[in-house]
C-alpha cells in the first residue's frame, strides 16, 4: 500500500503554511485563488470524461446504471449527485445511485473501519446484483481507499464498466479501472483535507456525467430539463414556463394541457407542437426514444406521408 505521505494529496501547500497567522481577508483570497485552478484540472481530463459519458449513455439505453462508490467526503459527494437525477431528470432512483462505505448513515457520521474494508465494497455491489449492463464509478481523492478498490475489483469480475476518479498520478484504484480519471488538484489549503479542492473536483466531473448522459438520452430539449418531475409549486411553474416558453402559448392554455398530461412537459409540448392527441404524443416520444425534437420531426415526416 503506497505511503500516504508520498501522495500529493497529503503535501503541504507552500501558500498556505501560515495560513494560522493569516487575515481573514487574506484566508478567503487565497482559497479562492486555489478554487480558480480545479476547474483547469478538469479540463485535463475531459477526454477520460468523454470516454465515462458514452459508456453511461449507453448503460441507460441498455437497462444499466450508473453506481458512484466511495467513502468518507468522495462518497458523499457521489450521493449529492445521485439524488438529484430523479427530481431533475424525471429517472427512477435506481438508475444513478451512490454507494457509500458504512451505508446511509455515514452520509452524516463518520463510521469507523468502513474505508478500509476492501471485502465490504465488494458485498456492497454484490447486495445490489451489479451486471455487465453497470457502469461503476469509485471515488477517492487520495486513489487508495480499499473499500473503493473492493468494489472495483468486484465490479469488473462482473463484466461492468469500471471507472476510477481519483486526484493523484498513477493511483492504486486506476489500475482496477476500464477509464482512470485522475485529476491532479494539487496539495489543499489545509494540508491532507481533500474535502476541499479535491471534493470540488468531484463535484464538477459527476455533474458532467450524469447531465451529459442524461441529455443524450432525451432527458433534455434544448437546454430545458423537460422531464423533471413537477412534484412541487416550485417545479409545476417551472413546467408551464418551459411549455410557455417553447410553443408561445399563454400560461392558462399551457397550465390546462400540463394538467391534461399530469404534468408530463415532454407529453404537453409534442401534443402543442405536432397538434396530436396525449396517446398519439407518447407513441412519437417513445418512437424516438425521448427525444422531443425528433418526436415533432417524426409527427411532420408522417403528416407528409399522408399527403
Amino acid at each position: 500500500m503506497e505511503k500516504l505521505s508520498l501522495l500529493t494529496t497529503e503535501r503541504s501547500n507552500p501558500k498556505t503554511s501560515r495560513l494560522d497567522e493569516m487575515s481573514i481577508s487574506d484566508i478567503l483570497k487565497t482559497m479562492n485563488d486555489e478554487d480558480q485552478t480545479v476547474a483547469l484540472a478538469v479540463r485535463e481530463v475531459i477526454p477520460q470524461i468523454e470516454k465515462t459519458v458514452e459508456k453511461v449513455a449507453a448503460a441507460f439505453r441498455n437497462g444499466g446504471r450508473l453506481l458512484y462508490v466511495g467513502a468518507g467526503t468522495s462518497g458523499r459527494v457521489g450521493v449529492m449527485d445521485a439524488v438529484e437525477c430523479p427530481p431533475t431528470f424525471g429517472t427512477s432512483p435506481d438508475l444513478v445511485k451512490a454507494v457509500l462505505a458504512g451505508g446511509e448513515g455515514a452520509m452524516y457520521v463518520a463510521v469507523e473501519g468502513a474505508e478500509d474494508d476492501e471485502a465490504l465494497g465488494a458485498k456492497d455491489l454484490a447486495d445490489l446484483q451489479v451486471s455487465s449492463q453497470d457502469v461503476i464509478v469509485g471515488i477517492a481523492a487520495s486513489g487508495r481507499t480499499p473499500y473503493v478498490k473492493g468494489a472495483l475489483v468486484y465490479a469488473k469480475s462482473c463484466g461492468a464498466t469500471t471507472v476510477s476518479l481519483s486526484n493523484n498520478e498513477d493511483s492504486l484504484i486506476s489500475h482496477y479501472a476500464d477509464i482512470p480519471i485522475e485529476v491532479i488538484t494539487g496539495p489543499e489549503i489545509v494540508t491532507g483535507s481533500t474535502r476541499l479542492r479535491a471534493a470540488t473536483s468531484h463535484k464538477l466531473i459527476l455533474n458532467m456525467i450524469s447531465t451529459t448522459a442524461m441529455v443524450k438520452n432525451g432527458k433534455v430539449y434544448q437546454n430545458l430539463m423537460v422531464d423533471l418531475n413537477a412534484s412541487n409549486f416550485k417545479l409545476r411553474e417551472r413546467a408551464k414556463k418551459m411549455v410557455c416558453t417553447i410553443t408561445e402559448l399563454d400560461e392558462d392554455k399551457a397550465e390546462s394541457i400540463l394538467e391534461e398530461t399530469g404534468y408530463n412537459v415532454k407529453q404537453a409540448i409534442v401534443m402543442i407542437l405536432a397538434e396530436v392527441d396525449k396517446e398519439k404524443a407518447q407513441t412519437l416520444i417513445e418512437t424516438a426514444r425521448g427525444f422531443v425534437g425528433r418526436a415533432v420531426k417524426l409527427a411532420s415526416l408522417e403528416v407528409g406521408e399522408e399527403d
